[in-house]
């Protein structure tokens, strides 16, 4: 066998971004050590120029993934772990944009990150020792979705392993959002945000994976988040951006939280009952439900007392889940519509809901989601109607429970919008990334950022959170948002984005899923990753500095 190597920082991109920002006054975020992380200052959106991102003087990372990295075992277009194999990775000036003529390859944009610690895994190379630490991703756009894997005890000719890019039908896999590990079926869960094709799949972890569509389940929608609770349920964030009543630049809430109650914990292909979060009315009792935009409504759900309160601090509603599908009634074995039965069922819709944990220690009890919000500074839902988004925890006895309540943990304002991706750094403290977007950077002057929060405060005081993470923009993107401002048809995205933030010690046991144990950030096995997407697609670890 070949013998590991130890991981090293790659490429330039690592070096010069592992450099630390210069602290502000916002003070420390904990008296723990591991967590005593000093506010930086956002990085300022100046067009055409590139940035380095900063982090928290108490901080630093290298780079575990670059997006112009060889997979290991490329399946045609299918070829880097950030790009498609269909033009180069730069913009050629010699080639005129026309349909079917990229100036440039497809990005491909790996997402969310899943950590695991497995054992007896392999790779292309039946010779190399690919070691016991992994992070997956799925990738969210390009010619089409596919799974890969960071292979961390690797070195670089071995780094990235691609696990599967077609479904075991032999369709290619739908472009993946969200990720997560379900130790009770031995698999990776993957969602598509993509009501139209394979909304949920599952996959075994190594190499030649079999990928299986399992909407037939969970049905189709517009998924995101996912993540298991200790019952072996599933909870699925959809976001689905809701039609923007004329004049108010804002989004009608549009998108539901689900459970998933497996019949069979072991294997989800055999169905189970698919439950979306209803939530009464602070005022009359009754049900928050969809309101479209019509004649009766003629801004739908953007501006009504109940989205008033759900924006509004100190207000706790009641919830039940409500059932919207059943395996043992609709026996057709078909996949369904999930955002549609949702709405039939009375369940609540929010604005754009992304990601969703548990809180640690607190035996599955507590869940806090985002929600992005409209991501425009010109909608008028932003002042007291949730346009600017929000951070909910909802609280039930037991994850398995039907009633709970829940209540706004967060506000998000102007400077601190547009919250996708969350994950728990230790028991009380809660990171949350920003995915505002290119309008929203270019109006607010400032780029994303990623967020402490210490869930003991009372938000509503005003204080703010600490900013550990200042994403900067890299030369890619900034070239990508210079092309797409032209239209023209440019194939890739603009500013880069922060995604994939994930603390975890890679447990694959039932003892493991996110909330049963109680982190310990950068000791113990517990790794910090994020993944800097669109440009050059980099994936990092934090540790300390």
């Amino acid at each position: 066998m070949k013998a590991k190597k130890p991981l090293v920082a790659l490429g330039a991109a690592a070096a010069a971004a592992g450099i630390a920002a210069a602290a502000l006054s916002a003070g420390p975020a904990s008296a723990d050590p591991a967590l005593s992380w000093t506010s930086i200052s956002a990085n300022a959106d100046v067009r055409g120029l590139a940035k380095p991102h900063a982090l928290s003087p108490q901080l630093r990372e290298y780079a575990v993934g670059e997006g112009s990295m060889a997979l290991e075992n490329p399946d045609g277009v299918v070829a880097f772990y950030g790009y498609n194999a269909n033009g180069t990775l730069v913009p050629d000036p010699t080639v005129t944009q026309a349909p079917g003529h990229n100036v440039e390859a497809n990005k491909t944009e790996p997402d969310k990150n899943t950590y695991l610690v497995l054992n007896g895994l392999t790779g292309a190379d039946p010779n190399y020792d690919y070691g016991t630490h992994f992070l997956y991703q799925g990738h969210e756009t390009g010619v089409h979705g596919y799974i890969s894997r960071i292979n961390l005890d690797a070195d670089t000719a071995h780094r990235v392993t691609l696990i599967a890019d077609q479904l075991e039908d032999g369709t290619a896999i739908p472009t993946i959002d969200g990720s997560t590990w379900d130790p009770w079926a031995g698999r990776l869960l993957f969602t598509t945000e993509s009501p139209s094709n394979a909304s949920v799949m599952q996959s075994t972890p190594d190499i030649k994976a079999t990928v299986q569509d399992i909407s037939a389940s969970v049905g189709r929608a517009g998924y995101e988040g996912i993540q298991n609770d200790s019952a072996g349920n599933l909870w699925l964030v959809e976001d689905v951006g809701g039609a923007t009543p004329p004049g108010t630049a804002a989004r009608n809430p549009n998108s539901f939280v689900y459970r998933f109650v497996p019949y069979s914990k072991s294997d989800l292909t055999q169905g189970g009952k698919l439950q979306a979060l209803q939530v009464q009315s602070a005022r009359t009792g009754q049900p928050i439900t969809f309101q479209p935009i019509d004649a009766n409504h003629p801004t739908g759900g953007d501006f009504t007392d109940d989205q008033k309160d759900l924006s509004s601090y100190g207000i706790s509603f009641h919830t039940q889940w409500v059932t919207v599908h059943d395996t043992h009634v609709d026996v057709s074995g078909l996949p369904f519509d999930a955002n549609a039965a949702a709405k039939a069922a009375g369940a609540t819709p929010f604005k754009r809901p992304e990601n969703g944990v548990f809180r640690p220690g607190t035996k599955f009890n507590e869940f806090y989601f985002t929600a992005t919000g409209d991501t425009n500074a010109n909608s008028t839902a932003n002042a007291g109607f949730g346009g600017w988004g929000a951070l909910y925890r909802l609280t039930q006895s037991d994850p398995a429970d039907d009633t709970g309540t829940l209540d706004l943990f967060y506000a998000s304002d102007r400077a601190h919008t547009g919250l996708d991706n969350v994950t728990f750094i230790d028991r009380d403290h809660l990171a949350a990334v920003e995915d505002a977007g290119d309008g929203l950077h270019l109006q607010r002057s400032a780029l994303d950022s990623a967020y402490l929060f210490d869930v003991r405060v009372d938000q509503s005081t005003g204080v703010d959170p600490v900013r550990f993470l200042a994403e900067g923009r890299d030369p890619a993107a900034t070239q990508d948002n210079m092309l797409s401002a032209l239209g023209n048809g440019f194939n890739n995205e603009g500013d880069n984005e922060i995604t994939g933030i994930h603390m975890s010690d890679g447990d694959p046991g039932i003892g493991g899923v996110l909330g049963a144990k109680l982190p310990k950030p950068f000791r113990d096995g517990w790794r910090l990753f994020w993944t800097q997407q669109h440009g050059e697609n980099i994936t990092w670890e934090i540790v300390p500095n």
